[in-house]
């Protein structure tokens, strides 16, 4: 009899942001499909005689294809059991979920998605900051710095992006940002709006740093830190002048 998988989102990387039903499904797994910035703590929960399976891909490091990890994964699911999809962040937020769930539905497996604590707003909340206001921040956009190249998208909606009455995530951005904060300038927003890099969010190596989008630009030339990280720009972005670190 074919498995059940369990989609479990895993938040940024502190266990204590986990939901309790994602804790109870990581108990309860026979074999566990994680993602690189899943790993660490959050594994703590594993049963000791589950097979733990490391399917991350980090950006300019060797990683799997999305091909092997699904096809990985129905292995697993066809063979029997409760198998979790340890996904970082929350999973339908640019975690390639839909190719899994795809190669799932296509074979009859059976599955649940249980959704975590964004990076986006652990970030917010780790800066003290919101990611809305009442008046000049009534919308949150989220956008990938990166298509399934590594290059940045080309089909970027430019227009709603200079929007300077919104609050943009941009996951996955750091080698890209330069080039889109230039396209951005040139189509309006100025280069000293507010941006906020958040490095290693809910870690022991977090870092966020209060700047600009220029700024940022510029420093991210020379960027060499190998630390996942998100970038925030907008009205809220230089709320809290306090200590970073």
């Amino acid at each position: 009899m074919a498995g059940f998988v369990s989609f479990v989102s895993s938040g940024p990387g502190d266990p204590e942001l986990l939901t309790v039903k994602a804790v109870e499904r990581l108990k309860s797994a026979d074999a566990i499909l994680f993602d690189d910035l899943s790993s660490g703590p959050i594994l703590k929960y594993a049963k000791r005689d589950a097979d733990l399976v490391g399917v991350g891909k980090r950006a300019n490091r060797p990683s799997p294809k999305q091909d092997a990890v699904s096809q990985l994964l129905l292995e697993h699911a066809q063979n029997g059991g409760h198998i979790v999809r340890l996904k970082s962040g929350d999973s339908g937020l640019f975690g390639r979920l839909e190719e899994e769930l795809t190669v799932l539905r296509n074979a009859g497996i059976r599955y649940e998605i249980i959704p975590g604590v964004s990076s986006a707003f652990a970030a917010a909340a780790a800066a003290g900051i919101p990611l809305t206001r009442r008046l000049n921040a009534r919308r949150i956009q989220f956008v990938t710095g990166h298509d399934v190249t590594g290059e940045l998208p080309e089909n970027l909606n430019l227009a709603a992006l200079a929007d300077p009455m919104a609050t943009t995530v941009v996951f996955m951005g750091k080698r890209t940002f330069g080039k889109m904060q230039k396209m951005l300038q040139d189509y309006g927003l100025p280069a000293d709006t507010p941006a906020l890099l958040a490095e290693a969010v809910a870690t022991s190596e977090q870092k966020l740093t209060r700047t600009t989008m220029g700024e940022l630009a510029a420093h991210l030339a020379q960027e060499t830190s190998p630390n996942p990280a998100l970038i925030l720009y907008g009205p809220l972005a230089d709320m809290d002048e306090g200590d970073d670190d």
